[in-house]
């Protein structure tokens, strides 16, 4: 195997290592999210992990950050919480460096 091969070889790894953690850490931010939202919504345990769950699956029907804003700001919405989206945008920003945190100590 030639250098060059070797070292496509090994780019190709690390870009398979790379795109794991950013899902890692994203989902893991979502979750940090969803469990927040959680607590202003009044849920319970039980009921707050699966919300948590939804935050997680909504970030799968489309790209970007924008449907889990909308959907707990409409969530929030509809349960009367006084928060709108640019706080829940910054919740998002500090979930996610958390969620960094925490991937890379696993």
């Amino acid at each position: 195997m030639s250098s060059f091969d070797e070292r496509e070889k090994d780019f190709e790894a690390r870009y398979k290592h790379d795109q794991e953690l950013a899902f890692k850490v994203t989902a893991r931010r979502n979750k940090l999210i969803g469990l927040w939202a959680a607590q202003h919504l009044g849920l319970t345990r039980a009921a707050a992990d699966a919300y948590a769950a939804e935050i997680v699956a909504a970030d799968f029907t489309r790209s970007g950050d924008g449907n889990v804003i909308e959907k707990v700001a409409a969530d929030f919405a509809a349960k009367g919480v006084k928060l709108g989206a640019a706080a829940i945008a910054d919740e998002l920003k500090r979930c996610f460096a958390e969620a960094k945190i925490q991937v890379m100590k696993e």
